[in-house]
């Protein structure tokens, strides 16, 4: 199988079983990202490292608070996608993984194209 990805499926830390709960593929993609708080109003960019139908991972010197629901704009080559995601875990002054909760429809098309292309270029 292709796509199949093995791996443990808890990693010991301590005597913490942590699971990864990662469930798609994720794939090297940098995208600017423009991202605000719903809540808090607070607001702030970075770079993606990676991409996946699931959500991203930010690069960014001021990562948001963890659980905090944002609107994420993320532009590439004159290609944007827009959604409303959640901040799943943060990694002081690196950055933020997000999951996407809800890719705007007109943008749902876009993120599926980028997903293919990168498919391609493994």
């Amino acid at each position: 199988m292709k796509n199949v990805i093995s791996m443990d499926e808890h990693l010991k830390k301590g005597s913490l079983l942590v699971r990864d709960r990662r469930y798609a593929i994720r794939h090297p993609f940098a995208a600017d990202a423009e991202f605000i708080d719903l809540e808090a109003g607070n607001a702030g960019s970075g770079v993606t490292s990676d991409l996946s139908m699931g959500g991203c991972f930010v690069c960014t010197s001021k990562p948001l608070l963890l659980s905090s629901r944002v609107k994420l704009k993320l532009t590439r080559k004159d290609q944007v996608v827009e959604a409303l995601a959640a901040v799943r875990i943060v990694k002081p002054r690196i950055g933020m993984g997000i999951e996407f909760l809800d890719v705007d429809e007109k943008h749902h098309a876009t993120l599926e194209r980028w997903l293919v292309e990168l498919k391609r270029e493994r």
